[in-house]
């Protein structure tokens, strides 16, 4: 199974760029893995919410495939352990799953659309953290799952 993380914008912040790439190429020793990042919709100064979450979803749903089990990482998500999200991520690969897709929206979340299509929702928090915070603590996240399954010592009860 191949786990991929869409999300819309680059990475500013250098500091988190670098955790997320450590993180990335860590994942990667596990199982295929990949970070796509979507454009930035251009001149949303002049644009609504509703649009520009229109426009966002528009580029996540070109991005998805039929196959992918869709999930978005949303503040009204399921809420998990680091051991429960492994244990998430097992039953997702012993299922025979392509490829598991967890989506980070924009600064004003998903469209109906993408709602419409996803297959959950998890949250991180019950917190609102920025979209490059997010990527960070999930790579991580997922990585620490990675070692659980594999009994290696990296979490700690």
């Amino acid at each position: 199974m191949k786990i991929e993380i869409l999300a819309i914008g680059k990475t500013q912040s250098k500091y988190l760029a670098e955790g997320i790439e450590g993180y990335c190429n860590r994942i990667g020793h596990y199982l295929p893995f990949e970070l796509t990042v979507l454009p930035d919709i251009k001149t949303t100064r002049t644009l609504s919410e509703a649009v520009q979450k229109q426009k966002e979803g528009q580029l996540m749903l070109a991005a998805m495939q039929p196959s992918d089990f869709v999930v978005l990482l949303d503040e009204r998500g399921r809420e998990y352990t680091s051991r429960e999200f492994a244990g998430f991520i097992e039953k997702k690969m012993a299922s025979g799953l392509k490829r598991l897709l967890l989506v980070i929206g924009g600064p004003y979340g998903f469209s109906e659309e993408v709602y419409a299509r996803a297959d959950g929702k998890i949250s991180l928090s019950r917190m609102t953290f920025s979209h490059e915070m997010v990527r960070l603590f999930i790579t991580e996240q997922i990585y620490r799952a990675m070692t659980i399954l594999r009994g290696e010592p990296y979490h700690h009860d």
